[in-house]
Protein backbone atom coordinates (compact mmCIF):
# COMPACT_ATOMS: atom_id res chain seq x y z
CA UNK A 1 0.00 0.00 0.00
CA UNK A 2 0.93 3.24 -0.39
CA UNK A 3 0.26 6.28 1.70
CA UNK A 4 -0.34 9.87 1.33
CA UNK A 5 -0.55 12.56 4.00
CA UNK A 6 -0.94 16.33 3.17
CA UNK A 7 -0.83 19.20 5.29
CA UNK A 8 -1.15 23.10 5.02
CA UNK A 9 1.37 25.93 6.19
CA UNK A 10 0.10 28.82 8.22
CA UNK A 11 0.04 32.46 8.33
CA UNK A 12 0.84 33.66 12.12
CA UNK A 13 -1.29 36.96 12.63
CA UNK A 14 -0.91 37.51 16.29
CA UNK A 15 0.36 36.05 19.21
CA UNK A 16 3.59 34.15 18.18
CA UNK A 17 6.59 33.42 20.62
CA UNK A 18 3.34 33.40 23.47
CA UNK A 19 2.44 29.46 22.14
CA UNK A 20 6.40 28.40 23.34
CA UNK A 21 6.59 27.04 27.22
CA UNK A 22 6.81 28.50 29.72
CA UNK A 23 5.81 32.23 28.33
CA UNK A 24 2.41 31.39 28.07
CA UNK A 25 2.25 29.44 31.98
CA UNK A 26 4.18 32.40 33.37
CA UNK A 27 1.60 34.95 31.49
CA UNK A 28 -1.64 33.34 33.14
CA UNK A 29 -2.32 31.65 29.64
CA UNK A 30 -2.30 33.07 26.01
CA UNK A 31 -3.70 33.03 22.19
CA UNK A 32 -2.24 33.17 18.73
CA UNK A 33 -4.40 34.10 15.88
CA UNK A 34 -3.34 32.07 12.69
CA UNK A 35 -4.81 31.30 9.38
CA UNK A 36 -3.82 27.64 7.25
CA UNK A 37 -2.97 28.15 3.73
CA UNK A 38 -2.79 26.05 0.73
CA UNK A 39 0.85 25.91 0.68
CA UNK A 40 1.38 22.27 1.86
CA UNK A 41 3.75 20.02 2.73
CA UNK A 42 3.60 15.99 1.68
CA UNK A 43 4.40 12.56 2.56
CA UNK A 44 4.16 9.56 0.56
CA UNK A 45 4.83 6.62 2.82
CA UNK A 46 5.11 3.16 -0.21
CA UNK A 47 7.00 -0.56 0.13
CA UNK A 48 10.41 -1.00 -0.70
CA UNK A 49 12.84 -3.85 -1.49
CA UNK A 50 14.92 -3.56 1.39
CA UNK A 51 15.68 -1.72 4.58
CA UNK A 52 14.51 2.10 5.15
CA UNK A 53 15.09 4.85 2.29
CA UNK A 54 14.21 8.28 3.28
CA UNK A 55 14.26 10.95 0.13
CA UNK A 56 13.35 14.69 -0.08
CA UNK A 57 12.33 16.01 -2.93
CA UNK A 58 13.11 19.63 -2.87
CA UNK A 59 16.64 19.02 -1.40
CA UNK A 60 17.33 16.07 -4.01
CA UNK A 61 18.65 14.52 -1.06
CA UNK A 62 18.30 10.86 0.38
CA UNK A 63 19.58 8.62 2.98
CA UNK A 64 19.08 4.69 3.66
CA UNK A 65 19.96 2.68 6.28
CA UNK A 66 19.17 -1.49 7.22
CA UNK A 67 16.13 0.03 9.81
CA UNK A 68 14.79 2.76 10.93
CA UNK A 69 17.27 2.57 14.20
CA UNK A 70 20.31 2.96 12.28
CA UNK A 71 19.08 6.21 10.14
CA UNK A 72 21.67 8.88 11.19
CA UNK A 73 20.83 12.23 13.03
CA UNK A 74 22.12 15.61 11.77
CA UNK A 75 22.38 17.29 8.77
CA UNK A 76 19.51 18.49 6.40
CA UNK A 77 17.02 15.83 7.42
CA UNK A 78 17.87 15.74 10.71
CA UNK A 79 14.17 16.09 11.85
CA UNK A 80 12.32 13.26 9.55
CA UNK A 81 15.03 10.85 10.06
CA UNK A 82 14.83 11.44 13.90
CA UNK A 83 10.59 11.18 13.72
CA UNK A 84 11.19 7.84 11.79
CA UNK A 85 13.58 6.48 14.30
CA UNK A 86 10.73 7.67 16.86
CA UNK A 87 8.17 5.90 14.82
CA UNK A 88 10.12 2.74 14.60
CA UNK A 89 9.22 3.43 10.98
CA UNK A 90 9.34 -0.88 9.43
CA UNK A 91 11.83 -1.77 7.41
CA UNK A 92 10.89 -2.56 3.23
CA UNK A 93 9.70 1.36 3.15
CA UNK A 94 10.41 4.26 1.69
CA UNK A 95 9.24 7.90 2.91
CA UNK A 96 9.24 10.59 0.29
CA UNK A 97 8.74 13.91 1.55
CA UNK A 98 7.78 17.45 -0.52
CA UNK A 99 7.00 20.70 0.67
CA UNK A 100 5.54 24.08 -1.82
CA UNK A 101 7.30 26.64 0.95
CA UNK A 102 10.45 28.55 -0.05
CA UNK A 103 13.20 27.02 2.48
CA UNK A 104 13.21 29.24 5.50
CA UNK A 105 9.75 30.63 4.97
CA UNK A 106 8.82 31.47 8.45
CA UNK A 107 5.24 29.88 7.44
CA UNK A 108 5.86 26.66 9.60
CA UNK A 109 6.68 24.19 6.90
CA UNK A 110 8.76 22.21 9.29
CA UNK A 111 6.07 21.36 11.20
CA UNK A 112 3.51 21.26 9.00
CA UNK A 113 5.67 18.51 7.60
CA UNK A 114 6.47 16.87 11.04
CA UNK A 115 2.54 16.63 11.49
CA UNK A 116 2.05 14.76 7.89
CA UNK A 117 4.84 12.86 8.69
CA UNK A 118 3.75 11.38 11.86
CA UNK A 119 0.38 10.96 10.23
CA UNK A 120 1.62 8.85 7.78
CA UNK A 121 3.82 6.51 10.36
CA UNK A 122 0.56 6.15 12.33
CA UNK A 123 -1.26 4.89 9.38
CA UNK A 124 1.22 2.56 8.34
CA UNK A 125 1.96 1.44 11.67
CA UNK A 126 -2.40 0.29 11.65
CA UNK A 127 -1.12 -1.29 7.99
CA UNK A 128 -3.51 1.61 6.78
CA UNK A 129 -6.70 0.64 8.40
CA UNK A 130 -9.57 3.10 8.04
CA UNK A 131 -11.09 1.67 11.11
CA UNK A 132 -8.11 2.30 13.80
CA UNK A 133 -7.22 5.04 14.92
CA UNK A 134 -5.04 7.57 12.61
CA UNK A 135 -3.81 9.91 15.19
CA UNK A 136 -2.36 9.62 18.71
CA UNK A 137 -3.85 11.98 21.14
CA UNK A 138 -0.68 13.49 21.96
CA UNK A 139 0.67 14.05 18.61
CA UNK A 140 0.51 17.92 19.39
CA UNK A 141 3.10 17.10 22.59
CA UNK A 142 5.76 14.31 20.35
CA UNK A 143 5.61 16.98 17.51
CA UNK A 144 6.61 19.55 19.76
CA UNK A 145 9.41 17.53 21.64
CA UNK A 146 10.73 15.98 18.46
CA UNK A 147 11.58 19.41 17.27
CA UNK A 148 12.74 20.98 20.02
CA UNK A 149 15.48 18.00 19.68
CA UNK A 150 16.06 18.71 16.34
CA UNK A 151 16.44 22.62 16.46
CA UNK A 152 18.18 22.68 19.61
CA UNK A 153 16.11 25.32 21.25
CA UNK A 154 12.17 25.67 22.61
CA UNK A 155 9.44 25.40 19.89
CA UNK A 156 6.17 26.59 20.09
CA UNK A 157 3.01 24.56 19.48
CA UNK A 158 0.32 26.53 16.96
CA UNK A 159 2.07 25.74 13.73
CA UNK A 160 0.54 22.04 14.49
CA UNK A 161 -2.89 23.13 14.93
CA UNK A 162 -3.52 24.81 11.88
CA UNK A 163 -1.94 21.79 9.89
CA UNK A 164 -4.26 19.52 11.82
CA UNK A 165 -7.52 21.74 11.49
CA UNK A 166 -7.50 24.54 8.31
CA UNK A 167 -8.87 27.38 8.51
CA UNK A 168 -8.37 30.79 10.93
CA UNK A 169 -8.47 29.87 14.30
CA UNK A 170 -7.71 31.33 17.84
CA UNK A 171 -5.67 28.57 19.69
CA UNK A 172 -6.07 29.18 23.54
CA UNK A 173 -2.55 28.05 25.51
CA UNK A 174 -3.36 27.49 29.11
CA UNK A 175 -2.79 25.20 32.36
CA UNK A 176 -4.47 22.27 31.59
CA UNK A 177 -4.50 22.38 27.72
CA UNK A 178 -4.77 23.77 24.45
CA UNK A 179 -8.03 24.47 22.36
CA UNK A 180 -8.51 25.69 19.13
CA UNK A 181 -11.64 28.10 18.25
CA UNK A 182 -12.76 28.44 14.63
CA UNK A 183 -13.01 32.21 14.32
CA UNK A 184 -14.82 32.86 10.75
CA UNK A 185 -17.37 29.73 9.24
CA UNK A 186 -15.74 28.54 5.89
CA UNK A 187 -18.26 30.57 3.26
CA UNK A 188 -16.43 34.10 4.84
CA UNK A 189 -13.15 32.73 4.17
CA UNK A 190 -12.85 33.56 0.90
CA UNK A 191 -13.51 37.43 1.49
CA UNK A 192 -10.69 37.58 3.76
CA UNK A 193 -8.39 36.06 1.31
CA UNK A 194 -8.76 39.03 -1.05
CA UNK A 195 -6.99 41.40 1.51
CA UNK A 196 -4.09 39.49 2.41
CA UNK A 197 -0.12 39.23 -0.16
CA UNK A 198 2.03 37.21 1.16
CA UNK A 199 5.50 37.82 0.13
CA UNK A 200 8.94 35.67 0.51
CA UNK A 201 12.02 38.38 1.06
CA UNK A 202 14.53 35.87 -0.07
CA UNK A 203 16.13 35.63 3.18
CA UNK A 204 15.69 32.09 4.92
CA UNK A 205 14.97 32.41 8.45
CA UNK A 206 16.34 30.53 11.59
CA UNK A 207 13.27 30.29 14.34
CA UNK A 208 15.27 28.22 16.57
CA UNK A 209 17.84 30.79 17.12
CA UNK A 210 15.34 33.48 16.90
CA UNK A 211 12.70 32.43 19.49
CA UNK A 212 15.69 31.28 21.65
CA UNK A 213 16.67 34.89 22.21
CA UNK A 214 13.45 36.02 22.97
CA UNK A 215 12.87 33.44 25.32
CA UNK A 216 15.92 34.02 27.17
CA UNK A 217 15.33 37.81 27.17
CA UNK A 218 12.09 36.97 28.60
CA UNK A 219 12.78 34.77 31.21
CA UNK A 220 15.98 37.22 31.85
CA UNK A 221 13.60 39.85 32.73
CA UNK A 222 14.50 42.30 29.70
CA UNK A 223 12.11 45.14 30.53
CA UNK A 224 11.61 45.67 26.55
CA UNK A 225 11.00 42.27 25.99
CA UNK A 226 8.68 41.36 29.03
CA UNK A 227 6.97 44.35 27.68
CA UNK A 228 6.20 43.44 24.34
CA UNK A 229 5.38 40.08 24.94
CA UNK A 230 2.90 41.48 27.41
CA UNK A 231 1.74 44.29 24.51
CA UNK A 232 1.08 41.02 21.65
CA UNK A 233 -0.68 39.30 24.53
CA UNK A 234 -3.10 42.04 24.65
CA UNK A 235 -2.84 42.36 20.59
CA UNK A 236 -3.75 38.87 19.56
CA UNK A 237 -6.85 39.06 22.20
CA UNK A 238 -7.98 42.17 20.04
CA UNK A 239 -6.99 40.71 17.20
CA UNK A 240 -9.74 37.74 17.41
CA UNK A 241 -12.14 40.24 18.22
CA UNK A 242 -11.88 42.39 15.32
CA UNK A 243 -11.71 39.09 12.70
CA UNK A 244 -14.70 37.69 14.33
CA UNK A 245 -16.60 40.89 13.32
CA UNK A 246 -15.10 40.86 10.17
CA UNK A 247 -13.40 43.86 10.75
CA UNK A 248 -10.65 44.48 8.10
CA UNK A 249 -9.57 47.77 9.63
CA UNK A 250 -9.14 47.27 12.74
CA UNK A 251 -7.53 44.01 12.05
CA UNK A 252 -4.73 45.44 9.76
CA UNK A 253 -4.29 48.45 12.52
CA UNK A 254 -3.52 45.68 15.20
CA UNK A 255 -1.37 43.57 12.58
CA UNK A 256 0.30 46.72 12.39
CA UNK A 257 1.12 46.78 16.26
CA UNK A 258 1.99 43.62 16.45
CA UNK A 259 4.85 43.86 14.38
CA UNK A 260 5.64 47.10 15.99
CA UNK A 261 6.39 45.13 19.41
CA UNK A 262 8.07 42.19 18.10
CA UNK A 263 10.32 43.73 15.57
CA UNK A 264 11.59 45.14 19.51
CA UNK A 265 11.45 41.67 21.21
CA UNK A 266 15.16 40.58 20.14
CA UNK A 267 17.65 41.68 17.79
CA UNK A 268 17.75 40.07 14.01
CA UNK A 269 14.01 40.02 14.33
CA UNK A 270 14.07 42.55 11.73
CA UNK A 271 16.22 42.44 8.56
CA UNK A 272 17.32 45.20 5.62
CA UNK A 273 15.30 43.32 3.46
CA UNK A 274 12.13 42.97 5.51
CA UNK A 275 11.80 45.79 6.08
CA UNK A 276 12.37 47.02 2.44
CA UNK A 277 9.26 44.33 1.60
CA UNK A 278 7.37 46.36 4.36
CA UNK A 279 7.69 49.65 2.80
CA UNK A 280 7.35 48.50 -0.66
CA UNK A 281 3.67 47.12 0.33
CA UNK A 282 3.02 50.03 1.79
CA UNK A 283 3.84 52.13 -0.30
CA UNK A 284 1.94 50.79 -3.18
CA UNK A 285 -1.11 50.82 -1.08
CA UNK A 286 -0.96 48.02 1.91
CA UNK A 287 -2.70 48.98 5.21
CA UNK A 288 -0.42 46.78 7.46
CA UNK A 289 2.74 44.01 7.28
CA UNK A 290 4.29 41.79 9.75
CA UNK A 291 7.07 39.54 9.35
CA UNK A 292 5.66 35.67 9.92
CA UNK A 293 7.04 33.04 12.24
CA UNK A 294 9.93 34.47 14.79
CA UNK A 295 11.52 36.31 11.93
CA UNK A 296 15.17 36.86 10.72
CA UNK A 297 14.09 36.18 7.17
CA UNK A 298 11.43 34.15 5.67
CA UNK A 299 7.96 35.50 4.69
CA UNK A 300 5.64 39.06 5.26
CA UNK A 301 2.20 39.06 4.85
CA UNK A 302 0.55 42.09 4.28
CA UNK A 303 -3.22 43.48 4.78
CA UNK A 304 -4.54 45.24 1.72
CA UNK A 305 -7.52 46.93 0.29
CA UNK A 306 -9.13 44.60 -2.39
CA UNK A 307 -8.62 46.81 -5.39
CA UNK A 308 -5.10 47.55 -4.08
CA UNK A 309 -3.79 44.21 -4.19
CA UNK A 310 -2.91 43.63 -7.80
CA UNK A 311 -0.96 47.22 -7.21
CA UNK A 312 1.05 45.82 -4.00
CA UNK A 313 1.74 42.36 -5.96
CA UNK A 314 3.13 44.54 -8.92
CA UNK A 315 5.05 46.57 -6.63
CA UNK A 316 6.77 43.86 -4.72
CA UNK A 317 7.61 41.65 -7.74
CA UNK A 318 9.29 44.90 -9.68
CA UNK A 319 11.67 45.24 -5.88
CA UNK A 320 12.90 41.77 -6.85
CA UNK A 321 10.25 39.70 -3.98
CA UNK A 322 8.60 36.74 -4.82
CA UNK A 323 4.79 36.88 -4.25
CA UNK A 324 3.29 33.30 -2.80
CA UNK A 325 0.08 32.95 -4.09
CA UNK A 326 -2.46 31.26 -1.64
CA UNK A 327 -5.86 30.24 -0.57
CA UNK A 328 -6.88 29.86 2.91
CA UNK A 329 -6.77 26.29 3.58
CA UNK A 330 -10.63 25.03 4.09
CA UNK A 331 -9.06 22.00 5.49
CA UNK A 332 -6.20 20.58 7.67
CA UNK A 333 -4.56 17.07 7.33
CA UNK A 334 -5.30 14.69 4.80
CA UNK A 335 -4.78 11.21 4.39
CA UNK A 336 -5.30 8.56 1.83
CA UNK A 337 -4.15 5.09 1.38
CA UNK A 338 -4.06 3.35 -2.07
CA UNK A 339 -2.75 -0.36 -3.30
CA UNK A 340 1.08 -0.08 -4.71
CA UNK A 341 1.62 -1.82 -7.90
CA UNK A 342 5.35 -1.78 -8.58
CA UNK A 343 7.45 -2.02 -4.97
CA UNK A 344 11.00 0.33 -5.64
CA UNK A 345 14.32 -1.47 -6.69
CA UNK A 346 16.53 -1.38 -3.58
CA UNK A 347 18.80 0.92 -2.61
CA UNK A 348 17.41 4.45 -4.50
CA UNK A 349 17.08 6.61 -2.33
CA UNK A 350 15.78 9.21 -5.53
CA UNK A 351 12.50 9.31 -7.18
Amino acid sequence: MIIEATAPTRIDLAGGTLDIYPIYLLEGGAITVNLAITIDTRVRVEPYAEGVAVYSEDLGFGVEAPTAAALPVGGPLDLILRTLRYCALPTHTRVVTASDAPRGSGLGASSSLLVALLAACERRRTRGSPRRRVLRPDLVDIAAKLEAQSINAPTGKQDYYAALQGGLNAIWFGLEQETVEPLLPLRRLAALEEHLVLTFTGEPHASGRTNWSMVRAYLDGVPETVRGLRAIRRISQEMREALRRGDLRASARLLREEWEQRRGLAEGVSTPEIERAITTARKAGALASKVCGAGGGGCVVSVVPAEQKGTVERALTEADFRVLPFRIARRGLQVAVRPSRVRPRARRAGP
